[in-house]
């Protein structure tokens, strides 16, 4: 079922609230209050070791930590779509990247059980290549 960005359900909006306010300030807290004891993620970043699942609520703040090193990033939700299991949002992201200009648009896509976020999956736009070569 797809629901506007003004009429999307809670779970999704609050998921993404806190994924935004961890990347834009470095507190995860909020979003670490919604995941289960069994959370996973993946996020496409072309480096060792983050390549493959991620497991658990430290491993996602070595995460935040990690990309707030090299980007500060304001992420601006354009579209969220909710069912009974899952929630999307395509967003955007700019700031600087290794103290480059970066903009692109990501997805991000939410596993919820019951109304805790289980895992989640990154999409990507574009490929990230100044990761690799800042």
């Amino acid at each position: 079922m797809e629901k506007s960005l003004e009429s999307v359900q809670s779970r999704t909006r609050e998921g993404f609230d806190a994924f935004k306010h961890a990347l834009e300030s470095g507190d995860t807290s909020h979003f670490l209050q919604q995941v289960t004891e069994d959370f996973h993620f993946f996020v496409p970043l072309p480096l060792e070791g983050w390549d493959h699942e991620q497991q658990g609520k430290e491993r996602f703040e070595e995460l935040i930590r990690f990309e707030r090193s090299v980007f500060q990033m304001q992420l601006t939700p354009l579209i969220m779509l909710e069912n009974d299991d899952n929630g999307m949002v395509v967003f955007r992201s700019e700031g600087l990247l290794n103290g480059r200009d970066f903009r692109n648009e990501l997805v991000i896509v939410f596993e919820f059980e019951g109304e805790r976020i289980r895992c989640f999956r990154e999409y990507v736009g574009m490929p990230l290549k100044n990761y690799e070569n800042p």
